[in-house]
């Protein structure tokens, strides 16, 4: 299957392309690219006519952390706490089929369109969401779709924690 049909696949939440995405040891790279250009297109969409390189790479870089952050997340919720008699997985069938379900952020690139951008955000976020239970539950081999939201929201919950724990301990004193 070429990158395109893989594209397409993710974003319309076909259950057979993330199988397989998730047999492909080969689509790492293309996850890569999957969440490089919507760490781009966020850069650019969310700055506007602001955007910067600077801003841009930091979107770019950001993406791939978090992409790969939620991977390890995700991995260790689904093989361990929320597992299924058939749940098989490995870190890296994970990140691949996570890194394709971030296919609809490339449309923030819309955001740099001053019109509904309050919309278009939510919209895309929420087809993100639901790329990603299907991501999980494809890559966890998981037989009932409430599992992989269990997952999803669960590993959303402890990565809201660890931000504000970070910025708690991080952020600027308030004097």
């Amino acid at each position: 299957m070429d990158f395109a049909k893989r594209l397409v696949g993710a974003m319309r939440m076909d259950a057979s392309t993330y199988e397989a995405i998730e047999a492909d040891p080969g689509a790492l790279r293309q996850a890569v690219v999957v969440v490089a250009g919507f760490g781009l297109a966020a850069g650019i969409g969310l700055a506007g006519s602001g955007s910067t390189m600077r801003s841009v790479v930091m979107a770019t870089a950001g993406a791939l952390v978090g992409w790969l952050s939620w991977a390890a997340v995700v991995y260790h919720l689904g093989v361990r706490v929320f597992r299924e008699p058939r749940t098989q997985s490995d870190p890296a069938e994970i990140a691949r089929t996570i890194g394709f379900s971030a296919a609809p952020g490339l449309l923030l690139i819309l955001l740099a369109v001053p019109v509904e951008r309050g919309l278009t955000f939510s919209v895309v976020s929420l087809w993100m969401l639901a790329t990603m239970v299907v991501a999980v539950r494809q890559a966890l081999d998981f037989t009932h779709l409430s599992r992989a939201v269990a997952v999803c929201l669960a590993g959303w919950v402890i990565a809201a924690l660890l931000a504000f724990a970070m910025g708690f301990a991080f952020g600027p004193l308030v004097s």
